[in-house]
């Protein structure tokens, strides 16, 4: 494809890292450079020579700086259309110079937003000029090119190398479409930093970095992650994460979460719980929650709150396991685990961030508050004649927990610190509960004494009755049954406690 030699160019940017290769080269091939301020300096420490934008504009900067390139002499030279007769004419009626290049970048909004800086800070890092001249570039993309972002330098500097200071229709293009991601996703911070207070129903999602993953869920289904990883996670060891090891991650880190003053200790498999408990140390919290079913923890995620050290690594390191989450590895630790080159081995530095959760469905997206309700003793409402004791109330907060994590309809079975066995996903509470009792036989616990949670109500007393014969003594559950009388009244005739929180926790 045909290249166009640029003669002329608009540089201004906030960032001039990495801008000394591109300045040389317009230097090298003669381009005339118009600039600005901090910009204009930069450029002539390069050797260069720069014509000042208020030459051109015979306009000083003003406001502030807030009203710099604002003018006909500019957006006129980026806009008017090389090959349209009329517009050549009125370039040259009014004195307007072509334009081919324009490099500029944009006030640092998010950053701003995030150093938790004064509204009037804030503000005065929404870009005006910059923007516009991006959207103007873009826009006229058969005839000028646009660099919107100091990452895009490198990309350019190559091109301009190889195609001897030209760019091809090809190259314009591919560069107005970086242009308009780069400002619609400045648009889209902008908008969400304002609708914090106003709530307007539109939703703006804007995610620069992607991923490309091995595949999706399956290996014909191709997948990307649009994130930044690293600000959650230091990957210390292992391949990289797949789709199906990053949805078990998140839901590792939520379950996790709820434990934020012992030490805890999950395995998890295809978003659920095969494995939880809390213990006085990281060794002895795994090797409860591995009991609750060594079955199913064979390529499981693997998740502490506390830091692992050399003695629950080599008790965890006969299993296989596809993740191991925790704040923290001990040197040690690390010299055991790190034996196997797969396994994935993530340090979390922070807790996740955010408080909605958005999916796509149909032909639109849905959008909810995450689910951050946790309940205490305080929330449980006793509505049996018998209370609960001390110790099962601590172990129906544990089962609570666990059951708000896992998948509906669910019904989870514990003592006050550990998992004993749930039944996840059925499309009977009823069957949820046989499963996890089936569960928790098959792996030799003795559910006399335990407790019982459900993440929605007991349409029919059948729960609490198949609960009481295999020794079930209390039980947690929302409440909100037409018929919740119906338990309460079996419960009281059986001597079981219960009770009610009034919220649900389904997880579709």
């Amino acid at each position: 494809m045909a290249t166009k030699k640029i003669q002329s160019a608009l540089v201004s940017v906030y960032y001039k890292d990495n801008l000394e290769p591109i300045i040389a080269l317009l230097k090298k091939h003669g381009v005339k450079i118009y600039s600005t301020g901090g910009t204009q300096k930069f450029i002539e420490e390069q050797g260069a020579a720069v014509i000042p934008v208020e030459e051109l504009t015979s306009y000083p900067s003003i406001f502030g700086g807030r009203v710099k390139t604002l003018h006909p002499k500019i957006f006129g030279g980026i806009l008017y259309r090389r090959e349209n007769e009329g517009d050549v004419a009125q370039a040259a009626e009014y004195d307007i110079p072509a334009i081919d290049l324009v490099i500029v970048d944009l006030y640092p909004f998010e950053e701003t937003v995030a150093s938790g800086a004064s509204e009037a800070d804030i503000i005065e890092k929404i870009d005006i000029g910059g923007i516009s001249l991006i959207r103007a570039a873009a826009k006229n993309f058969k005839d000028v090119i646009i660099i919107a972002s100091k990452a895009q330098y490198g990309e350019l500097e190559a091109r301009l190398s190889a195609q001897d200071g030209g760019t091809t229709l090809e190259d314009r293009r591919y560069f107005a479409a970086q242009a308009f991601q780069v400002s619609s996703n400045y648009d889209t911070h902008i908008f969400n930093y304002f609708n914090r207070a106003e709530n307007i129903p539109a939703l703006k999602v804007s995610e620069n970095k992607a991923k490309a993953l091995r595949y999706g869920e399956n290996p014909h289904q191709a997948a990307h992650f649009y994130g930044n990883l690293e600000d959650l996670f230091d990957q210390l060891n292992g391949k990289e994460l797949s789709y199906n090891n990053l949805v078990d991650v998140d839901a590792a880190v939520n379950l996790i979460a709820e434990f934020p003053d012992q030490t805890a200790f999950a395995i998890l498999k295809h978003t659920n719980a095969c494995g939880c408990a809390t213990a006085g140390s990281v060794k002895e919290a795994y090797q409860k929650a591995f009991a609750a079913d060594t079955t199913s923890a064979f390529g499981g995620v693997l998740v502490t709150n506390k830091t692992v050290d050399k003695e629950a690594a080599e008790e965890m390191n006969s299993l296989f396991f596809e993740v191991l989450i925790a704040p923290e590895f001990t040197e040690e630790a690390l010299t055991v685990l790190k034996g196997k080159k797969n396994r994935i081995l993530l340090r979390q530095k922070m807790g996740l961030p955010g408080t909605k959760m958005i999916k796509t469905l149909l032909n639109g997206v849905i959008e909810q508050d995450k689910d951050l309700a946790t309940e205490s003793k305080a929330d449980f409402k006793v509505v049996t004649k018998v209370a609960p004791t001390e110790k099962e109330l601590d172990a129906l907060v544990f089962a609570a927990k666990v059951c708000k994590h896992t998948k509906s309809n669910t019904i989870v079975l514990s003592n006050d610190s550990q998992l004993f066995a749930s039944g996840v996903g059925q499309t009977s509470r009823v069957d949820a509960l046989r499963q996890a009792i089936i569960k928790a036989r098959e792996f030799g616990f003795d559910l006399k004494g335990a407790v019982m949670a459900s993440d929605a109500f007991f349409p029919f007393p059948d729960c609490v009755e198949i609960a009481h014969e295999a020794g079930i003594t209390a039980v947690v559950q929302p409440g909100g049954s037409i018929k919740d009388q119906d338990s309460i009244d079996f419960c009281d005739a059986h001597g079981m406690s219960m009770v009610m929180t009034g919220v649900r926790h389904f997880k579709h």
